[in-house]
């Protein structure tokens, strides 16, 4: 099962969920294998086919319990019962209700399964998306580029580059990790940005989200026009393809929006920002966990990235747990959570 958590940490399968596995024949490692991207084969079909006719009587370990759905691919439970294996192990119960009980159909057909060992870490790989999948709602990480004093950009809106190409580069792997990006409309009308995971591995592009209550942003915009899903927020649609949210005060309600993203099976959004859309994030308390690249910076003056959001006395200060830091280049990366209690994280 170690091995199988150590798989699960590669490819990019949002919305779907990592997962990693291993046949075992004898003692021997047979094959294994990881779910690379949505619509590609999974953890259990890769390992099988490369166990080829030594899956039979094997035993195959994998850190999430087999899917016992026809989705793009075909059930894993009923491919684990066409290879004839012996028993199947799994670290985490399946939360999806659409693909749970592969476990209960394997023992119908005389299986063995085992659940829970190596449950904590096989967990760690798989946060946003078990989170997702137990309170019917995407898991949200808001991420910041800032100055040590906490600015985004300089007081005319100057930006690029306050980080260094190390944390740049971990902020397209985020992407990736996420399968969704969210901005605010500010951020397209004044930088244009594509939104994309521009790194090596990558199969699906994340789904690009803008919040645009006032239809501002042009449908011409590159988020628009790059490859792969987009989804414009508006509160009046004039272009084809827009999604109608009413607002309030000109704002739309956030809780709302994630709704609507889990309709359209997004698991996992990263919130880039702007600086007022973070904050609206921050203020309503929407948001696991928060991704700040801090570079050895000083403006001294700026837009700051919690915008609009102020805490009223020391007592109501949002308290964050940090969970994690590394050095990126010559910036940090600090990993925060809102929930002390909440286990550590895993990244690459």
């Amino acid at each position: 099962m170690a091995r199988a958590v150590e798989l699960s940490r590669q490819g990019f399968p949002a919305p779907n969920p990592h997962v990693g596995c291993v046949v075992v024949l004898g003692g021997d490692l047979v094959g294994e294998g990881y779910h690379d991207h949505a619509g590609g084969p999974h953890a259990e079909v890769v390992a099988l086919e490369r166990a080829g006719a030594k899956a039979k009587g094997a035993d195959v370990y994998v850190t999430l319990e087999p899917c016992n759905h026809a989705g793009r691919t075909g059930p894993c439970s009923e491919a684990l019962i066409r290879a004839g294996v012996k028993s199947v192990t799994f670290a985490v119960e399946d939360p999806n209700p659409r693909a749970g009980g592969g476990g209960q159909r394997l023992r119908e057909k005389g299986i063995k399964t085992i659940s829970g060992v190596l449950a904590s870490e096989a967990e760690a790989e798989n946060r946003p998306f078990l989170t997702a999948m137990r309170r019917a709602q995407p898991f949200v990480a808001l991420k910041a580029a800032t100055t040590l004093d906490g600015f985004i950009a300089l007081p005319d809106g100057e930006s690029k580059w306050i980080t260094g190409p190390e944390a740049r580069a971990a902020s397209h792997w985020l992407r990736a990790q996420m399968g969704a990006v969210l901005v605010g409309a500010n951020t397209i009308r004044k930088d244009d940005p594509q939104l994309t995971a521009r790194i090596e591995g990558v199969v699906n592009q994340p789904v690009r989200i803008v919040l645009d209550p006032n239809g501002s942003v042009s449908p011409s915009a590159r988020v628009f026009t790059e490859q792969g899903e987009a989804l414009h927020f508006v509160s009046k649609s004039t272009f084809p393809g827009q999604i109608e949210l009413p607002t309030s005060g000109g704002v739309f309600d956030l809780e709302r929006v994630l709704d609507e993203l889990w309709k359209r099976n997004v698991t996992s959004v990263l919130v880039e920002g702007g600086g007022i859309t973070l904050g609206r994030f921050l203020q309503a308390g929407l948001f696991d966990r928060l991704d700040l690249f801090v570079a050895p910076k000083l403006f001294g003056a700026g837009v700051p990235f919690t915008g609009d959001y102020k805490a009223r006395g020391i007592a109501q200060a949002l308290q964050l747990a940090l969970v994690r830091e590394k050095k990126v280049g010559e910036d940090l990366w600090l990993t925060l959570c809102p929930d002390p209690r909440r286990p550590e994280e895993r990244y690459s």
